[in-house]
């Protein structure tokens, strides 16, 4: 089977970056691109991105996670540190994080160092949760190979008999990545986009323009 895709092609047109308009901290301008999207209802999900890691024989993985909470500090999302993006942060925190808005035809890629959050950020925010996604996560032994979707749904009907009240599982928690670079790219015409290129060198952000 074959596919022939030559032929799948836009034009960029909705907007521009130029180094007038750029603050010096990029986490602003992450917060102001994420804050019009998400104000104006544009995309499903705003806060998804993909999450790059590589695991112990350097082989390279991705899937879209949720950003939780995002500051100067990092950016922060959740999961079970047991997972397979878990066992290959534990031996490799350097991750990647990627976000595409098609809406805006913008991207922001953000290279840093994955640290578990503390205990009581990730009770504060387990607690937060949903009573579905609580027991989902106590339920699933996530990554792991499992004989059929009903094994899953069994597990889950037991657990809701049995708990009244759920805690947060000692291998489930959060990550803050702690950026070294952001790179922000907008989709401009004739396949001219403009990418701008922070850099944290010294605790103190430059930024660069990049040919596309």
């Amino acid at each position: 089977m074959s596919k022939d895709l030559s032929d799948f092609r836009k034009s960029y047109l909705k907007g521009s970056l130029n180094e007038k308009d750029l603050p010096t901290n990029p986490v602003q301008l992450f917060s102001n691109w994420f804050n019009y999207i998400d104000s104006k209802k544009m995309e499903l999900e705003t806060n998804a991105m993909s999450l790059s890691t590589v695991d112990v024989s350097n082989s390279p993985n991705t899937r879209i996670v949720l950003l939780k909470k995002f500051s100067d500090e990092g950016f922060v999302f959740y999961t079970n540190y047991n997972s397979r993006k878990g066992r290959a942060i534990d031996k490799n925190s350097n991750v990647c994080l990627s976000f595409f808005w098609p809406s805006t035809e913008q991207q922001v890629i953000i290279n840093g160092r994955a640290v578990k959050l503390s205990t009581t950020d990730s009770d504060n925010y387990f607690n937060s949760r949903p009573i579905g996604s609580q027991l989902g996560a106590v339920v699933s032994n996530q990554s792991e190979i499992i004989d059929s979707r009903k094994f899953l749904e069994d597990k889950m009907s037991k657990l809701k008999l049995e708990k009244s009240s759920i805690e947060r599982p000692e291998n489930w928690g959060g990550y803050n990545v702690i950026p070294s670079s952001i790179e922000f790219w907008q989709g401009r015409d004739n396949r001219l986009h403009d990418r701008i290129l922070y850099k944290k060198e010294n605790n103190i952000w430059n930024h660069v323009r990049l040919s596309p």
